[in-house]
């Protein structure tokens, strides 16, 4: 069996084209028939002998249809000229081969599962293109920037190299601009016996700090017990995740639970964040051996629509319509948040322009699953493949996008960019904060 390899626009990565080098076809052998003897079984082969080669799993792929239905992105041809070559030759391959299988795993899949809902057979694709992306990253075969992020990690335990006294000076910081809406706003650091451990991506203290802000007002007005941990644990994201590393993503995830667990909180809340919630409630458990999180895990599209369908939270006023919403792939389409992304958003919105098709059945930003992680060399093509989900947007003609996850906001972002749609691009706290209603002995006193 050859290969398909499509042209593509040269890409330069330093950490690939290094590692191209060095590698050696007796270590590439050895990696291969380890991870597939030693991580795998039933599963996959049922898969691999399952398939038929049908090909309906390619109507069901964005790249594949933004790409004018260029068959080497569709769904089964990844995994043709990826893991049955590497299975049929017995991993008797060379460098160049993994490369490319790198290439196909990290920068042009998003391991969203789209593709399987449409298998006749309900094959797992995406969980075949988690094996090639473990045994490219057990060949040091990752992209450059998302294997920075998986160092990060591995040495700070938080994505984005953030170092302790900036975690802390951050949250103060925060902590004060909560108070100019609400002055008796805390954000309390190492609350032992709290009801909630809110906790957050790398990103968050680095970049987009005013989200911290956002959610001590929520809780405020919303009356809850929460805390956040001072110490390294409080980033639930993670990349390693996606590269292929496991044994770092089960360091991050174990560190994040029992960071819950010291500070004896009854429940985890996710901030908006997709893959970092498919991290804590399934991969991360799932590699350490755990039946099940030590302690329930809420996303923020559950404990939003909690607090809104409660009454705890109360919608002063509406925003003005039209406003639309991405369905990020790991919390919607994987774990059913649907209905109360929708129920948030009619309660929030004025006039809420729901996307062609929604909810599991929705597409993905093409930004998720690592892929957006791999940094500005892999940016045009992944943009390129975005183009059937950017006339979704189109067609709403909305104001405003939603993205109830950190990847889909960057993605978004650059769709919005890549397109000139002129759209604006936001997360769920930054409405709460602009409609809810602050009861008046909340309010700053008028002097």
């Amino acid at each position: 069996m050859k290969p398909t390899i499509v042209k593509r626009e040269p890409v330069v990565d330093e950490a690939m084209d290094q590692c191209e080098a060095r590698l050696t076809e007796e270590e590439i052998e050895k990696v291969i028939n380890e991870v597939i003897d030693k991580e795998t079984g039933g599963r996959l082969w049922t898969y691999i002998n399952t398939c038929i080669h049908c090909g309906l799993c390619a109507e069901a792929c964005h790249w594949y249809l933004s790409n004018d239905r260029d068959v080497s992105f569709a769904p089964v041809t990844k995994i043709k000229d990826t893991l049955w070559v590497m299975l049929e030759k017995k991993g008797k391959v060379d460098a160049a081969f993994i490369k490319r299988c790198s290439q196909i795993s990290h920068t042009e899949c998003n391991a969203c599962r789209r593709c399987g809902m449409y298998c006749p057979f309900g094959i797992d694709i995406a969980y075949m293109i988690l094996v090639v992306r473990r045994i490219c990253a057990k060949l040091g075969m990752v992209p450059l920037y998302l294997q920075d992020t998986v160092h990060s990690h591995a040495a700070t335990m938080n994505q984005m190299w953030v170092k302790p006294d900036e975690w802390i000076d951050t949250l103060q910081w925060q902590e004060e601009e909560a108070q100019g809406y609400v002055p008796s706003a805390r954000l309390p650091l190492e609350k032992e016996g709290a009801e909630i451990m809110y906790s957050v991506i790398g990103p968050e203290p680095k970049f987009l700090a005013q989200l911290l802000g956002n959610i001590t007002v929520i809780m405020k007005v919303a009356g809850l017990d929460w805390t956040m941990p001072a110490t390294a644990g409080w980033d639930n994201s993670n990349m390693a995740m996606y590269s292929g590393d496991f044994e770092i993503m089960a360091r991050v995830e174990r560190l994040h639970h029992e960071t819950a667990q010291r500070l004896k909180v009854k429940k985890i809340v996710m901030g908006e964040c997709g893959h970092a919630f498919r991290g804590a409630e399934y991969d991360g458990p799932t590699w350490m051996g755990w039946m099940k999180p030590p302690i329930p895990i809420v996303h923020a599209i559950a404990f939003y629509y909690d607090l809104i369908k409660s009454g705890r939270i109360k919608i002063a006023k509406k925003i003005e319509g039209p406003i639309t919403s991405q369905y990020p792939c790991n919390v919607i389409r994987n774990a059913g948040l649907g209905s109360k992304l929708r129920y948030i958003m009619s309660a929030v919105c004025e006039d809420f322009v729901d996307l062609i098709p929604n909810d599991r059945h929705a597409f993905c930003c093409n930004a998720g699953g690592g892929t957006i992680n791999c940094g500005p060399p892999w940016k045009k093509i992944r943009v390129q493949s975005a183009k059937l989900q950017s006339e979704n947007f189109k067609r709403t003609g909305a104001h405003t996008i939603v993205t109830p996850c950190h990847n889909c906001h960057s993605g978004v972002e650059d769709i919005v960019d890549g397109y000139k749609l002129g759209m604006h691009v936001k997360f769920f706290s930054e409405l709460l904060i602009e409609a809810m209603e602050i009861p008046e002995h909340l309010k700053p006193k008028e002097e």
